[in-house]
């Protein structure tokens, strides 16, 4: 045996050693730099590709160094050193309730430009995602089927467009497909002739076409879909899809699929055989279709399901029981239907399945009646219920309390009655969202629910999200309440709370609530002065009793805030403006501020709708508010405003209503308006404007459905443009001073004769308002059924001229108001036309005539004034006419004649006196009762005055020197008038 000291005096040992080391030391440099740094070449085509990017958020500035697997969205292999993976997805997403700012954070963190094919050089690339980006319509390029080592690629929601590549089918090794697009003007194009290619992809496993047009494919996308003998997935949504192809059960290959999602199509059953060979599904939505009729019993089939999707469909009948085929159910969607009947059955049938594994049930917006069964509480893995918007009603059964798994409850509009105890909540220590009642009171529906809870309990479960619509919570903020200190969205409306607000439980949920609403309540005292709100989107505490001066309050993202309707006082902070930089929407009316409106308010460059009706504001109106680019709806009536309105009126080209009705607002009505072209309301009444109605509107400004000019100073002729609105349907000039004719250009008020069509928006903003009219001889407030009253009012002006014959043809008018003119001629015989007609007033003008007898015809006419005219004849009888018994309705004609006026009418219609034969002993004592009135008044007056000067001496001495004085000046008259004819004669 060879000795240690052998090898360690041995030098040429000692060299093979030095030589191992070293070569050991090469091999584990060469391995360090594969695995911490990429190849030169992928590095420099990555490179090359980030310079064709259009990034401008920044998301690749990483991609500096050497060592490109550190980059942002790259990985390489551990081993190799290779890039495989780009996922340069989009971390903003488009969602369905994302707000202006979530927009613009998306495009501007979206990447565009060019794709460099410097990514061939990529030769392990694998997995290529740039999802929801913005690519402006390029065309996917046609060299990404050349990367044939790629498994996965994501390009929905990225924007490409054109018709999508063939070479695509060359990825013989695609696992993973997306070119899916979620907005509803999908940029991509299926090939038009067939989709054969999309067969070569013999790998695939899961494929999303949603969005895009199968409809025009001549090949049916089935055939093609079947030749994947391995797709699990398969995602056909908003394809256009009207019917499911045949396909022979020979070349039946779908078996294996276990996701299917053909929603938002045009479906309709009956469904082909196939479809329900379908059994080893695991999920089906067909969501967003025409399926109708009861629920399909072939579906019983589906025995492995355990996510089934029906909602926004017409199905109706009862739901059947779902025993037995559905027991691996988890989640069953049944929203959006037209079931009826109860649903004992569903749930007696999910409940009986030996240990249920249902943890999602959503049956909301049907016409569910009955009550709710005790079996509820059988599911106890239900996490998710909503029952939202049917009509079960009856008491909640307390065995909802035993469902100690849910997390979400809505039970929200059902008349439900009776009382919700501590043992509907006593083992629901999950529960995070709870929805309960209405939106607005409804007297028709039974008196909702009762919270009967002790003022201490402390409930199990610490809520996200409370939304309670008019049920009786209150009179008081329980400890229940209180104790939800992690609110991330608290409704409670209408819940008859007459209690101050808990200031400790206030200053939690503002540091964190995203939505607070309070309103309609009995909610007194002061508010704490100084909180911040720095996540919340919504405060509302409108129409309760607080009062104190208004909170100096920020939320750098509140979008909307509402104090309306309360008795807050003092100013305005001046630096409103400055707290609230993203408000869209700011409610201040009916409360008691004093101050004038602060300037900074035009520092909200996102205001939309301001209001601050029903205050004491006064000085003038800013003109930094005049100049906010986006303002839709502007509303500072009943102030007491004044001085003129800035010329830079019209800023924004987006105003729909201008209300400043009211006020103390003087000069001329700005030409700047002009530019506002989207407006509809004009409310400008009981100000002091003077000049005339510009001629811009109905000109410029087509589309004014609401014009209020009246009680100011304006004067001139009424402008033949305003015969160009169309949807003009509230017309009222009264209390100015116009004169001229009215324009017989009138008939062409088409909204007066057709229901035209609104808009969803226009219908909002129309229901914001409250609207004065003047019908039935007094001041009547409309609300949301503005849009419904059409009227036109011209009174108390000097208009001339005869009534125009044209506007018989305003068919839909409720309010005819021309009274106090200097109106000549006769009434328009066909004003019978009117037949919607309610209010009519034509009195105090100088009228001729007979009344028509076509106002007979009239149905739903209730107030009628033709007084102090010059109309003569007999007054029309009949219908509505009848009831209008009134004689002080048609006084001032001394020529009619017929009722309600005691003055009868001969044959030919003409007054008549009454017979002296018939009433001689009438007329006996109206003689009789003349003659001792006029001796007793003679009598009474004689002494009263003579009998006075000669008792008391002083009265006497004054009141010949006050007749000797009028006799003087008499003479002195008299003299001058004739010595002025006589120099006139000489």
């Amino acid at each position: 045996m060879v000795s240690i000291a052998t090898y360690l005096f041995n030098p040429s040992y000692h060299l093979k050693i030095a030589h191992y080391l070293l070569l050991l030391f090469l091999a584990s440099s060469y391995l360090h730099t594969s695995v911490n740094s990429c190849l030169d070449e992928e590095r420099r085509a990555l490179l090359a590709f980030k310079e064709d990017v259009i990034d401008p958020s920044g998301r690749l500035s990483s991609w500096v160094g050497l060592d490109c697997c550190q980059w942002k969205g790259i990985s390489c292999n551990n081993s190799t050193g290779r890039v495989e993976m780009m996922n340069l997805r989009n971390a903003y997403m488009y969602t369905l309730s994302a707000f202006d700012g979530e927009w613009d954070e998306m495009e501007y963190s979206s990447l565009g430009g060019k794709i460099n094919p410097s990514l061939l050089s990529l030769k392990y690339l694998n997995h290529l995602d740039l999802s929801w980006n913005d690519f402006q319509g390029i065309s996917i390029p046609e060299f990404f089927g050349q990367i044939k080592t790629l498994k996965y690629l994501n390009l929905s929601s990225a924007s490409f467009g054109g018709e999508i590549p063939t070479h695509l089918g060359n990825l013989s090794n695609l696992n993973y497909l997306d070119l899916s697009e979620e907005s509803d003007n999908s940029l991509l194009e299926l090939p038009s002739e067939n989709l054969n290619w999309l067969s070569r992809l013999s790998s695939l496993k899961y494929l999303n076409l949603k969005g895009l047009d199968l409809s025009g494919i001549r090949v049916s996308w089935l055939n093609v879909v079947n030749m994947l003998p391995f797709l699990v997935e398969l995602h056909l949504s908003s394809c256009q899809i009207q019917s499911l192809p045949p396909l022979s059960p020979a070349n039946f290959s779908l078996a294996s699929l276990l996701i299917l999602d053909v929603s938002c199509n045009d479906l309709k059953f009956p469904f082909p055989e196939w479809f329900f060979n379908l059994i080893n599904l695991r999920k089906l939505d067909l969501s967003g279709n025409s399926l109708s009729g009861p629920f399909p019993s072939g579906f019983e089939s589906f025995k492995s399901l355990e996510h089934l999707d029906l909602s926004f469909n017409s199905l109706e009948s009862q739901i059947p029981k779902l025993v037995g085929s559905f027991c691996n159910l988890k989640i069953l969607n049944l929203a959006r239907n037209q079931f009826d009947g109860g649903i004992q059955e569903l749930l007696g049938g999910l409940s009986s399945c030996p240990n249920s594994v249902l943890e999602s049930l959503d049956l909301s917006s049907n016409m569910l009646q009955s009550k709710l069964p005790a079996s509820l509480g059988m599911l106890h893995n239900l996490k998710f219920l909503n029952l939202y918007d049917n009509n079960m009603n009856g008491s909640i059964p307390e065995s909802l309390g035993q469902l100690s798994q849910l997390v979400h409850l809505d039970l929200s509009f059902n008349p439900w009655e009776g009382f919700l105890t501590e043992a509907h909540f006593i083992n629901l220590p999950r529960l995070k969202d709870f929805a309960l009642g209405r939106v607005d009171p409804n007297p028709i529906l039974p008196i909702p629910l009762t919270f009967k809870v002790s003022y201490d309990w402390v409930p199990p479960f610490m809520l996200h999200k409370l939304n309670i619509g008019y049920c009786k919570v209150g009179p008081a903020f329980g400890v229940w309440l209180q104790s939800q200190t992690e609110l991330l969205f608290v409704k409670l409306h209408g819940t008859e709370i007459s209690d101050s607000i808990p200031e400790d439980w206030f200053l939690k949920i503002s540091s964190q609530a995203h939505y607070m609403d309070l309103s309609h309540n009995q909610i007194h005292g002061k508010l704490p002065l100084q909180l911040k709100f720095p996540n919340a989107l919504f405060l509302d505490l409108s129409h309760n009793q607080l009062r104190g001066p208004l909170p100096l309050w920020s939320g750098d993202n509140v979008i909307q805030f509402r104090l309306e309707t309360n008795s807050f006082s003092g100013p305005i902070p001046l630096n409103l403006g400055q707290k609230f930089p993203k408000l869209e929407s700011l409610h201040f009316a009916e409360n008691h501020f004093n101050s004038t409106i602060p300037p900074s308010i035009g520092n909200m460059k996102n205001l939309r709708t301001l209001s601050l009706r029903s205050n004491q504001l006064s000085g003038e109106f800013p003109r930094e508010l005049s100049l906010l680019p986006d303002l839709m709806v502007l509303d500072v009536a009943y102030n007491n405003l004044s001085g003129k309105l800035p010329s830079s009126m019209g800023a924004s080209v987006f105003l729909f209503s201008l209300t400043m009705n009211n006020n103390n607002l003087e000069g001329e009505i700005p030409l700047s308006l002009e530019n506002c072209t989207s407006l509809r309301h004009i409310d400008l009444g009981d100000n002091k404007f003077t000049g005339k109605v510009p001629s811009w509107i109905g000109l410029n400004v087509p589309f004014v459905s609401i014009l209020r000019l009246r009680s100011n100073c304006l004067s001139g002729h009424i402008p033949q443009q305003l015969c160009n609105l169309e949807y003009l349907y509230i017309l009222d000039l009264a209390l100015n001073s116009f004169s001229g004719t009215i324009p017989k250009c009138l008939n062409n008020l088409t909204a007066m004769k057709v229901a035209p069509y609104y808009s969803t928006a226009y219908d909002v903003y129309m229901n914001y308002h409250q609207q004065t009219t003047v019908m039935k001889g007094r001041e009547l407030q409309y609300n949301t059924s503005l849009m419904y009253v059409k009227s036109i009012d011209l009174s108390a002006n000097s208009l001339a001229g005869e009534i125009p014959e044209e506007i018989s043809s305003l068919v839909l008018l409720h309010n005819l108001n021309l009274s106090m003119n200097q109106l000549s001629g006769g009434i328009p015989l066909e004003i019978g036309n009117l037949v919607q007609l309610e209010n009519l007033d034509l009195s105090l003008n100088q009228l001729s005539g007979q009344i028509p007898q076509s106002l007979s015809s009239l149905t739903f006419l209730s107030y009628m004034n033709v007084s102090y005219n010059n109309l003569s004849g007999r007054i029309p009888s009949g219908n509505q006419l009848q009831t209008l018994i009134d004689s002080s309705i048609y006084e001032g004609n001394p020529l009619l004649c017929g009722s309600p006026l005691s003055t009868a009418c001969s044959e030919d219609g003409n007054p008549t006196a009454k017979d002296p034969k018939d009433n001689d002993n009438e007329d006996g004592h109206d003689e009789l009762w003349f003659f001792v009135s006029l001796v007793l008044g003679f009598i009474v007056g004689f002494w009263g005055v003579c009998g006075t000067l000669v008792l008391k001496k002083s009265w006497r001495y004054a009141y010949f020197q006050w007749f000797d004085t009028i006799k003087d000046k008499a003479k002195l008259a008299i003299a001058v008038k004739v010595l002025g004819r006589f120099q006139r004669n000489f």
